[in-house]
């Protein structure tokens, strides 16, 4: 079964770090640029990581440089998202996607979605 699987979300206090995860199986997942998306109560998706393994490069929105960082374990076939500094308005759900063409536009980061994950809730607050 083709499928993504995120773990690790949650709630946070502002500052604070979590790290998301997200399983991949059914599939060749070294074929595709890997990417982190999240939505926001009220608002559209938004992507802020991208990883294309291979040209060793990652992306980011500009809102979360420095903060977060995306990368993989190959073998276990597993994404992940550390995310560090968290603010208030970044909760939300967070999506794990696999697809192609990542680039930054806009200050946020787009790419053409082949497989999307289910989410996992992300809560930040005192």
């Amino acid at each position: 079964q083709v499928q993504l699987v995120e773990s690790g979300g949650g709630l946070v206090e502002p500052g604070g770090s979590l790290i998301l995860s997200c399983a991949a199986s059914g599939f060749d997942v070294d074929m595709y640029d890997l990417a982190w998306f999240r939505q926001a109560p009220g608002k559209e998706r938004e992507g802020v990581a991208c990883l294309k393994p291979r040209y060793g490069v990652e992306l980011y929105a500009e809102a979360v440089k420095g903060r977060l960082t995306i990368a993989r374990d190959s073998v276990k076939k597993t994404t992940f998202l550390q995310m560090n500094d968290l603010k208030l308005e970044e909760t939300a759900v967070y999506f794990c996607a696999v697809g192609s063409a990542c680039v930054v536009h806009e200050n946020v980061v787009n790419a053409s979605v082949d497989i999307w994950g289910k989410g996992t809730p992300v809560t930040v607050a005192s």
